[in-house]
């Protein structure tokens, strides 16, 4: 974190007056993603043996990992609410607002995580690059800078990118005392539903072929 305030803060000055908060937030948040994906990508495949020998729904694959880096998050973020308490950003009526943020990252993560898991056994190089893309969705999530302070046509790009909106509505809620937009919460609500939908599809319709795809590797 000292690395990203000296460079994004001090060198760049893209630094907000309360950027050690809006900073952790940030990492806290997108590391919760991250992880998610990252572990649910290789589920499937570094278990190829027990897949080979066993016929059992491969979804439970990728929710252990779900579930073990979200038992994992709630550890953080509850040190996390508590540094930010200690630093002046005590919980306000806003906070009824947090258990349905945390709600659309929960379907958001666990949608991309299952469809990294599905896509890698079919599609192997996509697991080196992964990393890559959570690397540059990192950069590019508002994460270590304003979304507001970047040129407009930049912004309009980047509003594809769903992690912002998750970001900014905890920072919103947890720091400045905001609530999330309406309409914006009801879209973002649908849109992880949805895709949270797509990807328990997906799984349902690769189940059966897992195993005869990682024969073939």
């Amino acid at each position: 974190m000292a690395i990203y305030y000296f460079i994004f803060a001090v060198v760049f000055q893209r630094g907000t007056d309360d950027f050690v908060p809006f900073l952790l937030v940030g990492l806290v948040v997108w590391q919760w993603f991250a992880q998610c994906v990252s572990h649910c990508s290789a589920a499937i495949t570094q278990n190829h043996a027990l897949i080979s020998q066993v016929n059992f729904p491969k979804v439970v694959l990728p929710s252990i990992n779900i579930v073990m880096d979200t038992f994992k998050f709630s550890i953080v973020f509850m040190l996390l609410l508590i540094g930010l308490w200690v630093m002046g950003y005590p919980p306000t009526w806003s906070y009824i607002y947090l258990p349905l943020i945390l709600t659309i990252q929960f379907l958001l993560n666990y949608a991309c995580g299952l469809i990294a898991s599905a896509l890698i056994p079919f599609v192997p190089d996509l697991s080196n690059l992964i990393p890559h893309l959570l690397r540059l969705g990192m950069y590019g999530s508002g994460i270590l800078y304003t979304i507001s302070s970047l040129p407009e046509n930049i912004q309009d790009i980047l509003a594809y990118n769903p992690m912002i909106w998750v970001i900014e509505s905890y920072r919103d809620i947890l720091m400045y005392n905001q609530i999330p937009n309406v309409s914006s919460l009801a879209i973002y609500t649908c849109a992880a539903i949805s895709l949270y939908a797509l990807a328990r599809l997906i799984m349902r319709k690769l189940n059966p072929v897992f195993a005869r795809a990682l024969m073939q590797r």
